[in-house]
């Protein structure tokens, strides 16, 4: 179908709206009734819907019979052709050169490549295939990253391009839970759906390099991976607390419990103690702490990363259990504290809920009420626990603990505010210097003793919390013989380990807040853990790396067991097996990994994917590594990027990998939220309420206002029918739940994949959040358009284009080549820099400059559309056709701007009439004195002073001034 569309329907209101939803309509529209009457003109009245397309509300047309206006909605009977022009034909050109790219696969990049030349890897983090598909947010990073690819494989680098899936994971699961649909059904379908919304937008991917966590020759190697950490002692099992729903009987993923229930069905969800398999990546903490300065990463990624290792330095000290007549038993609760030096001021202890010494030391009395607080905390997350802003509670245990420092017997409480995950399980709590233990202390009237002094307050108000650092006071004991009275903070808390460690009351420690990450899953979709468990003895054995990949079996019961017992449980002849090396009995472990597992190092498997005997050739390896840049949201900033780092390192050490970070340069895109909505309130009698007085707006009903309705006035936004009425306009993310998802085919279908592509990267800066606005994309839309017509010519009668071009071979002047050269040089810095949305501003200027010319050099027209191309891939591959060219431009060099075209060699000259400055001309450096009159006779603004009048004579300093002197004469300055 050429760009001079025709679609004939039945003319319900709806398919009228719909079709013309999806195509983007010119001024020029004809239509046709059924009864052979022509209408003599069609127009069209639009509102904005919410998913950001366009319907028709009422159609208004003018019929042939008199002079008289007919207004009616077309008929439900009636059968419809309307005749619809495209600005340009990218409905042809964009399926064309998708099509050209599969075919010739263009962007493979060999198995073997030339490694003399530099090399380019960018990566998009791993998308998840939800059933959801794409919506215009997803492709932000990926457009980025296809600009960065195209732009490299121009400028003779070998470009490592890939894409793939991180397809296993909860969604699939609870989906087959629900309808009975394999997990893997379901994945195959959204890959299809994702990889086929990825191709449309016309993304240079490689797609022989295509993987899936979920391929069995791609999780032997996450299997393997997982081997060589068991190897090393840095995989292990734990008790740990898990979340619990004893109504659905399974463990649930945080992301499934909501406000203490469960997402499914609001069920009581509690921390329950199960054995799970453990990574050990705190025995990489300080490398994955000091190696951070030597990335090329954003600042704020990296302190988020250091915040979440959390080094500190500090002191493990002991406190004696006391008995019930005040004697130390040998049993002693160790802290973990940064601040030793207040050591004297610790009145009271708080232990976790789940400490392990805490059944041992609770008193009878006390018992019951410590055992329903414990059930009570059980309910909580880890989250919940440790809000500041909380009220705090707790238990006294009826037991006290020695202070180490003087004697003192304190009470030793259990609060939810302390976890068993943390340091130690246990704090001393000093609330004179800590804000959280001060609340404690003052709600349970536990006494409160002030040891350091704040040197900058003169004043005696001792009573505030002071958490700062100071000179130390009430703190010396004879019996124990530790004084550190007048000392600074940091030589008292110095004094106090020295101490400590020479009495044994405790050591100098480092501490970590990094846990231990939680390796195991009690779901079915997600890779087998390649571990045995002996009948007899319990122990745990490594699965042969020869028996690998260890496949999941066939289940057509996904649900939960209701003992705890994972999915897989249920693969009764799976999991009854035998240990090849000595024939004893033994099971499988039935726990899967978490989704974490298979984006760790996806990385590595695109460098060599289809290897069988290895994870990754050496060779290929240490050409293509690290990662160049990798590109995904800032949600990833820690846990994703963290594991990955500590998986390459472990990797690094038994020699697998070259490098010792993954990653060189990683780039958070901004979030692209939904359309503005505007919102007003009425009251009970359906009148409107301005939100100026927003304190009473919760009185009265909310309602959206659509965006024709509303108008700027000043700083605010209100009704355009009654502009009293102040509305507030907001933006959230987009969600299914809020109905503001913009999906990319609606656009696709009715801008292009281009204009898409080129909307997402000038909406702004490529690292802010932006909001999505269906109606600015039209913008690039005519500017792709312009583009067209500026190299094609305007369309002819029919709204088709002449194959072809206008472009001549002319030489280019001087001025087309400076403002060629201007733009390339633009556009190839601000793409280096990812300031994307800046380069397309240059080409913005380029074409509205050519559009002043009299003719399209071929000379200027190729390079910009060179320049075009890794933004605009599509239109430039059909414009660089029709220049001639039979093969793709996706190798072509990228232009290089000549420095002497962007010299600035003119210069702003003054010209003044009569001595007195008119205006100002630019003139070439060394101009005469005749080209500048001639051109200031020629400037708009200076004729009206030239035009008609007498010289009588002319003052030109070159290069300063062109003064006029008139007379009164009549001889006329000729001015043409």
């Amino acid at each position: 179908m050429s760009s001079h569309q025709i679609l004939q329907f039945r003319s319900d209101p709806f398919v009228l709206s719909h079709c013309c939803r999806h195509t983007h309509l010119t001024s020029s529209l004809t239509l046709q009734s059924p009864l052979k009457q022509p209408f003599s003109g069609l127009r069209f009245r639009w509102r904005r819907s919410n998913h950001g397309g366009v319907r028709s509300s009422k159609t208004v047309a003018q019929s042939n019979n008199g002079n008289r206006k007919e207004e009616a909605l077309v008929s439900e009977t009636a059968t419809t052709t309307i005749e619809l022009k495209r600005v340009y034909p990218f409905h042809e050109i964009e399926p064309k050169w998708q099509r050209y790219w599969e075919n010739n696969r263009t962007f493979r990049t060999p198995d073997d490549v030339d490694t003399s030349k530099p090399k380019f890897y960018v990566l998009d983090m791993f998308p998840y295939p939800s059933g959801a598909g794409l919506h215009v947010g997803h492709p932000l990073g990926y457009t980025a990253t296809d600009i960065l690819a195209r732009l490299r494989r121009m400028q003779g680098y070998n470009v490592l391009h890939p894409m793939g899936w991180d397809a296993f994971g909860l969604p699939a699961e609870q989906y087959a839970i629900e309808t009975g649909t394999h997990p893997k059904t379901t994945t195959l379908k959204n890959i299809d759906r994702f990889r086929l919304q990825l191709k449309s937008l016309g993304f240079s991917y490689d797609w022989d390099r295509e993987l899936s966590t979920t391929e069995p020759d791609y999780y032997k190697w996450t299997q393997w991976i997982f081997l060589q950490l068991y190897k090393r002692g840095l995989a292990y099992q734990a008790e740990v607390p898990v979340n619990w729903c004893p109504a659905l009987g399974t463990v649930l993923a945080n992301e499934e419990v909501v406000d203490g229930v469960s997402e499914r069905g609001g069920h009581p969800v509690i921390r329950k103690p199960m054995r799970q398999w453990m990574l050990k990546i705190t025995a990489y903490a300080d490398r994955l702490l000091e190696d951070l300065d030597e990335l090329e990463w954003p600042e704020s990624i990296k302190e988020m990363q250091r915040n979440w290792i959390g080094r500190s330095e500090g002191a493990e000290l002991n406190f004696s259990i006391l008995d019930g007549e005040g004697r130390e038993t040998d049993k002693k609760i160790t802290v973990y504290t940064t601040r030793p030096d207040t050591l004297f001021g610790a009145t009271y202890m708080v232990v976790a809920p789940e400490h392990h010494l805490l059944s041992y030391f609770v008193t009878e009395e006390q018992r019951q009420q410590v055992e329903e607080y414990k059930d009570f905390a059980s309910r909580k997350s880890d989250l919940e626990r440790t809000e500041l802003q909380k009220d705090k509670t707790g238990v006294f245990t009826g037991c006290y603990a020695k202070n180490p420092a003087n004697g003192d017997a304190i009470p030793i409480w259990v609060a939810d505010y302390v976890l068993a995950s943390y340091g130690t399980g246990a704090i001393m709590a000093v609330p004179a210097h800590d804000t959280r233990d001060n609340e404690f202390a003052l709600k349970y009237n536990i006494p409160i003793k002030w040891v350091v002094k704040n040197e900058a307050d003169s004043s005696d108000d001792a009573k505030q919390v002071y958490p700062g650092l100071g000179i130390i006071e009430n703190s010396s004991s004879s019996e124990t013989g530790l004084d550190i009275n007048q000392l600074s903070s940091k030589e008292a808390g110095l004094k106090v380990i020295e101490w400590a460690e020479r009495t044994g009351n405790g050591k100098k420690k480092v501490n970590y807040k990094l846990r231990d990450w939680l390796f195991a899953r009690q779901r079915y979709w997600g890779e087998p853990i390649p571990i045995l468990i002996l009948d007899e003895s319990g122990e745990t054995i490594a699965v042969s790396e020869s028996e690998l990949p260890l496949t999941l079996p066939e289940l057509n019961d996904f649900t939960p067991t209701g003992t705890g017992e994972p999915p897989l449980s249920k693969a009764v002849s799976w999991v009854n097996t035998v240990d090849p090396s000595t024939g004893k009995p033994a099971k499988r472990e039935t726990s899967t990994m978490p989704q974490w597992a298979g984006s760790c190092w996806y990385y590595l498997r695109f460098m060599d994917p289809k290897n069988p005997e290895a994870l990754v050739d050496k060779e290929k390896e240490k050409y293509w590594s690290p990662v160049d840049v990798y590109v995904g949201g800032a949600e990833h900033a820690v846990l994703h990027l963290l594991y990955s780092r500590f998986w390459h390192k472990v990797l690094y050490d038994i020699g697998v990998v070259s490098t010792k970070e993954p990653f060189k340069c990683v780039i958070n895109q901004g979030i692209i939220l939904g359309e503005v909505q505007y919102t007003a309130w009425k009251d009970q009698e359906g009148n409107y309420v301005s939100a100026d007085n927003e304190e009473r707006l919760n009185e009265h009903q909310q309602v959206t206002i659509p965006e024709e309705k509303v108008m700027k006035s000043g700083d605010h936004f209100v009704l355009k029918e009654d502009p009293s009425i102040r509305l507030i306009p907001r933006v959230y993310k987009m969600s299914k739940s809020r109905g503001n998802v913009v999906n990319p085919d609606d656009v696709v279908l009715e801008y292009g994949a281009d204009s898409l592509r080129l909307y997402e990267m000038f909406m702004g800066p490529f690292r802010d959040s932006k909001t999505w606005n269906t109606s600015g994309i039209e913008g690039v839309h005519r500017f792709l358009a312009r583009t067209w017509r500026l190299v094609i010519g305007l369309p002819q009668s029919d709204g088709s284009f002449k194959d072809g071009t206008i472009v001549t071979d002319d030489e280019p002047t001087l001025e087309q080549l400076r403002t060629l050269h201007k733009c390339i040089a633009k556009v190839t810095e601000e793409i280096e820099s990812t300031r994307f949305n800046t380069g397309i501003s240059g080409m913005m200027e380029f074409v509205n400059a050519a559009y002043k010319w009299n003719n399209q050099p071929r000379r200027i027209i190729e390079p910009f559309v060179l320049l075009l191309s890794p933004y605009a891939p599509h239109m430039a591959e059909e414009l660089w056709s029709r220049l001639g060219h039979p093969n793709s431009l996706a190798y072509e060099s990228f232009p290089k701007a000549n420095p002497d075209y962007l010299k600035n060699t003119t210069i702003v000259l003054p010209v003044q009439i009569n001595g007195k400055t008119r205006g100002t001309i630019e003139v070439e450096e060394g101009c005469s004195e005749d080209v500048a009159f001639v051109l200031a006779s020629q400037d708009e603004k200076l004729r009206k002073y030239l035009d008609g009048q007498s010289i009588k004579k002319r003052i030109y300093v070159p290069g300063k001034i062109l003064n006029v002197i008139l007379d009164r004469t009549n001889v006329k300055v000729a001015t043409k």
